[in-house]
Order: structure tokens, then C-alpha cells, then sequence
């Protein structure tokens, strides 16, 4: 217990400026679109559910576990897409604990027959709080010995109410056309206080700027007989870059779309800049994912299905040995409109969806 304490302290003093500063993320951040950004609620035209779970350095004690859930749905009448977004994320040596939940709205403009705009914006509330009894002290160390002798310590924080709520406010733009899209999302506007010990720790504005291009290929045939039906071949490379108080981290990589095959890699770090004179790479994504869409109807309705499960191979100092991250997970979208109106006229984002 000590030796993890250790590590995880000096990994924090290493890394302070990451640490502090960053929200949780995703490496499989087009299969979590409502964190991403707001404007991609009801961004299928149709209803949409899923749940995305990641555990980071698995191996310590001091890993952090992220877990995400949510629905949105397009309404084809107002050209408008809501959304509803619950986030926790937990750090296992201390308990810390961040709770959020969050509506989302968003509005289709469609600037021609071929390019599209969807601004959106979040409102959230949040609650964090921690547990500093599982931490030891040097108070509680007999000096000489090493040995730990005492259950209490003088340490005041840890008899405070730890625990923090407060709201927060984000908003985000998508410009996109049938092969390619652009978005960037501002989280955190207002900068809410977040310290749970009565510090004065607002948390910094996120900047999230993504986009990317479908390659389509010469596409397969699923099923056979009446039930065939063509099935997607498509190249898609695609990047994130997030800037977070001193944080800045770049995902880049591709998607091979094979359908119901998609498989994907993707680099995780800033090369040229350091933080505190260690170079910013982080891990190496390596992505599997199934996917099956049903069929058009009459109306063109259809439903879909994803399951994606990804690993973070380390490539920083703090190593594979940590576990690296896993990440699965599991989307759900599916028809909701009076299938007797005609289909709405909406054109569909291209990006991947793990």
C-alpha cells in the first residue's frame, strides 16, 4: 500500500500539469458522440443508446475507471436533436469520485443540399467528492521503523466534508458533409470552482477540436438471396486535439470499415512538446468492433448496433506494466418517428462510430 501511494505521488508530481487539468477521455471517442460534443445529439436522425466503460492502469491501485451512459433522438419536425448524458468517473487508491449529468440540445442548418451545420450546447450538473480516510500519513509512520503506528492523523482536510456540486456549461458546432466533418466543442465556460477540500480550483475550460474523412471503398454484399444487401468497405482517418489548462493531447489514426468488421489504430500523444522535459507520447489504440445495421423498410427506417472493445498500449515512462487502458463499448440506435410520415431529410454524419 505505501509503495503504491508512493508511485501514485510521484507519478501526480511528475505529471502535475497533465494531471491536474485534464477531464476524463475516451479512446474510442465517436462511440461516446454526447461527450464529445453537444452538437452530436440526434446526430443519427433516428434514437440512439449506449454505454461506454474504460479502466486506465488497471494493474496499480491508483487506476481510474470512467463510466459513461446516454440516449439522444432527432426530431425530424423541429430539425432538432436532445440528448441526455450520465458520466462517472472514479480513481480507485482514494475514492475520488466525479459524478456529472447532462442535457444537450443541438439544431440542424443546412447550408446547401451537401453541407450541413449543427450547433449544440450542454447543461450539466456535477458532484465530486473523495474518501482521504483509505490514505496513510507521515504522522502515522514511526520514523525509525518505518512501520505504521497510528490509525489517526493530524491531517485536518480528511475531517472536511469532501464533496462538491456545482453546474457547468458547455457548447460545441459540427460543419459536415456526406464524407467529411469538422467539430469543435468548448467545455467548462464559466470555470466552476471544483476543489472538494475548500481550495479555491476552478476547472479549466476544454477546447476539443475533431474532424475526419470516409474513404468509401467498392462496397461487399451481406446475407444472401432476398436478404442481401450491400455492406460497407470504407478507409476513415480521423483525428481529436484536446487543449485542457497545461494539457494537450492529439488522437490520430484510421478506421477500416469492413462491415461487420471494423477494426482501427491510432496514436495518442504530443511528440513536440514536453511536459516537464518528458516527451509527450502517450499509448498506441488498437481497436476491434462489430457492427450490424439491419435494413431500410419501406419508410427507410433501420436500426444498428456496435460493440467495440479497445486496448491503450503505453508508450510513455510510466509503461505497460500499469495495464495500459480497456475500453469497450456498446451502441444501440433504432427508428422512433410515426413510420407512416416520410423519412426526414437529413444528412447523416459521416464520422465512425467507436
Amino acid at each position: 500500500m505505501v509503495r503504491t501511494l508512493l508511485l501514485f505521488v510521484s507519478f501526480i508530481l511528475v505529471f502535475e500539469g497533465v494531471v491536474t487539468a485534464q477531464d476524463p477521455q475516451f479512446s474510442q471517442f465517436y462511440a461516446a458522440p454526447l461527450y464529445l460534443n453537444p452538437a452530436m445529439a440526434g446526430s443519427t436522425g433516428q434514437a440512439r443508446a449506449g454505454i461506454n466503460y474504460r479502466n486506465q492502469w488497471p494493474a496499480i491501485d491508483a487506476n481510474f475507471t470512467t463510466t459513461s451512459v446516454y440516449f439522444d433522438y432527432y426530431i425530424a419536425d423541429k430539425r432538432s436533436g436532445v440528448g441526455f448524458l450520465l458520466t462517472q468517473d472514479r480513481e480507485g487508491l482514494v475514492g475520488l469520485r466525479s459524478l456529472s449529468v447532462a442535457l444537450q440540445y443541438s439544431y440542424e442548418l443546412r447550408i446547401t443540399k451537401n453541407l450541413g451545420f449543427t450547433p449544440g450546447f450542454q447543461v450539466a450538473f456535477y458532484n465530486r467528492n473523495a474518501n482521504f480516510h483509505r490514505l496513510t500519513f507521515a504522522d502515522q509512520f514511526n520514523p525509525v521503523t518505518g512501520n505504521l503506528e497510528r490509525m489517526v492523523t493530524s491531517e485536518d482536510f480528511i475531517n472536511n466534508d469532501a464533496e462538491k456540486s456545482f453546474v457547468d456549461l458547455s457548447l460545441g458546432g459540427l460543419l459536415f458533409t456526406r464524407i467529411a466533418w469538422l467539430g469543435i466543442a468548448v467545455n467548462h465556460l464559466t470555470e466552476p470552482n471544483q476543489s472538494i477540500i475548500g481550495e479555491d480550483a476552478p476547472l479549466p475550460m476544454k477546447f476539443s477540436v475533431h474532424g475526419g474523412l470516409k474513404i468509401p471503398m467498392r462496397p461487399g454484399v451481406v446475407g444472401s438471396g432476398v436478404y442481401a444487401r450491400p455492406s460497407e468497405r470504407s478507409i476513415s482517418p480521423a483525428f481529436q486535439y484536446r487543449h485542457q489548462g497545461e494539457f494537450d493531447q492529439l488522437d490520430l489514426g484510421l478506421y477500416f470499415t469492413f462491415e461487420p468488421l471494423v477494426v482501427g489504430t491510432w496514436y495518442r500523444g504530443v511528440p513536440f512538446k514536453t511536459v516537464n522535459d518528458i516527451s509527450n507520447n502517450e499509448s498506441i489504440v488498437l481497436l476491434i468492433g462489430f457492427t450490424r445495421i439491419g435494413g431500410k423498410d419501406k419508410n427507410g427506417n433501420r436500426d444498428g448496433l456496435t460493440i467495440g472493445y479497445s486496448f491503450d498500449y503505453t508508450i510513455s515512462k510510466l509503461g505497460v506494466g500499469a495495464g495500459g487502458a480497456h475500453e469497450f463499448s456498446l451502441v444501440y440506435s433504432w427508428p422512433m418517428r410515426n413510420p407512416r410520415k416520410p423519412p426526414p431529410d437529413k444528412m447523416v454524419i459521416p464520422c465512425p462510430e467507436f
